[in-house]
């Protein structure tokens, strides 16, 4: 016992990257939890972690026994859950989201998760950035668009329209575009976030086209586009959750409807497992039991 918890610990640190909150989030003191970290590193004669007054961060053996001790400690705890009487999984659930998607869909579901849950708690993070899964620790992510890591497994769970809108009083006083093309004599409001913002694509399979835009608005936010674009500033190229409350009070109106490209699609996302743990297990099929069928953000506008 006293092996597993000075793994339990080290993981801690490392996901934390301080032995105060890993102390706090384990329930132990700080002396304590470096004590627990030492007396590991001095069983297995290695160093796992660099330390100095002001940084802490994870030698090249660490990295990889970090690895191999997460998975041991999820394991162990799995066997200890598949024999108790408790209600359902318990722990801590580690994830991470997109900032718009967490906002506007993501949010909502969480919390019917909690409550369907409650011995499970939750760390969420939403960020734009796509984090390492396994180096930060998190147990799960949802990724919209092009998946690129083809070490986590991905599950599906539903399609996201791109579309291109602006307000009604914009089309009125600058015409509406009828063709891609049209664009070049509007005012294009830029999503930064998009990993190519200025390339805009339009139709699918062999009549997919790209076309070259620019604007005096760009925001690394969609939401902040989108709320340009309610302004009368411009077009906007936004995913469909995020402008779907405004399309359907006539705040915003879709544009090129004929000329969509292919959606993208939001994945669950989490690092494979010889046995994956119930927390995980529950929280995928949760996501995709809540996203099943048309998705919510395509209805009501179109």
């Amino acid at each position: 016992m006293d092996r597993i918890e000075a793994i339990r610990a080290f993981v801690a640190v490392a996901d934390a990257q301080s032995f105060a909150q890993a102390a706090r989030r384990l329930g132990i003191s700080p002396a304590q939890m470096s004590k627990l970290v030492a007396k590991l590193e001095d069983r297995l004669g290695v160093r796992l972690l660099n330390r100095t007054t002001r940084d802490l961060s994870l030698t090249d053996v660490g990295r990889a026994y970090l690895e191999r001790g997460r998975a041991l400690i999820e394991e162990f705890d799995a066997l200890d859950a598949s024999v108790s009487h408790s209600a359902g999984p318990a722990g801590v659930l580690k994830i991470t989201a997109p900032i718009s998607f967490g906002a506007v869909e993501l949010g909502p579901a969480l919390l019917d998760f909690a409550a369907a849950y409650p011995q499970l708690g939750l760390e969420v993070s939403f960020s734009d950035r796509t984090v390492n899964l396994v180096d930060e620790g998190f147990d799960a992510a949802v990724r919209i668009g092009n998946l690129t890591d083809s070490s986590l497994v991905a599950r599906k769970l539903a399609a996201v329209r791109l579309v291109t809108c602006a307000s009604p009083d914009y089309l009125a006083a600058h015409g509406v575009p009828r063709v891609p093309a049209d664009l070049a004599g509007h005012e294009n409001i830029i999503d930064l976030n998009r990993r190519d913002p200025f390339t805009l694509s339009f139709g699918c399979g062999t009549d997919r086209k790209e076309l070259r835009i620019d604007g005096r608005l760009r925001f690394a936010s969609a939401h902040a586009c989108v709320a340009a674009a309610r302004a009368g500033f411009g077009i906007v190229r936004v995913p469909a959750f995020v402008a779907a409350a405004d399309l359907r009070t006539g705040l915003l109106r879709a544009v090129l409807c004929d000329f969509e490209p292919d959606p993208i699609a939001v994945h669950v996302v989490y690092p494979t497992a010889r046995h994956l743990a119930a927390k995980v297990r529950v929280f995928v099929d949760f996501l995709a039991g809540r996203f099943v069928g048309e998705p919510p953000w395509h209805q009501g506008w179109t």
